[in-house]
């Protein structure tokens, strides 16, 4: 009986081994397809997030603007400046999407 009792349990275990070998068989198989439906899923949730940034699409302008209130006294060859206010410093950003339709690179030949 316990002889009985061995090849059952050596049998069941190679019908575990079987199963795995055609789980894995079919994973490989299809494993272009689920690829193809990953990238595709990423592919439609970066479409869906709307326009990138294309720096050859937008017009940037940035203006610094800096003032300060000085005394310059010029001594024996020796100039000396000295910082009577602070100093202010004033920055303008502008960025604005020239063509959302088309990429300008530069000289384009017709």
């Amino acid at each position: 009986m316990f002889k009985f009792l061995r090849r059952m349990k050596g049998q069941s275990t190679l019908e575990y081994a079987v199963l795995i070998i055609i789980v894995i068989g079919a994973l490989l198989s299809i494993q272009m397809y689920i690829k193809r439906g990953i990238q595709g899923r990423l592919r439609s949730a970066a479409d869906d997030i709307g326009d990138q940034y294309d720096p050859g699409n937008t017009n940037y302008v940035r203006t610094t603007e800096v003032a300060s209130n000085t005394r310059d006294t010029f001594k024996a060859g020796i100039t000396n400046s000295v910082l009577l206010d602070d100093e202010t410093t004033t920055t303008i950003v502008n960025s604005t999407i020239i063509n959302a339709e088309q990429t300008f690179w530069g000289n384009e030949k017709k």
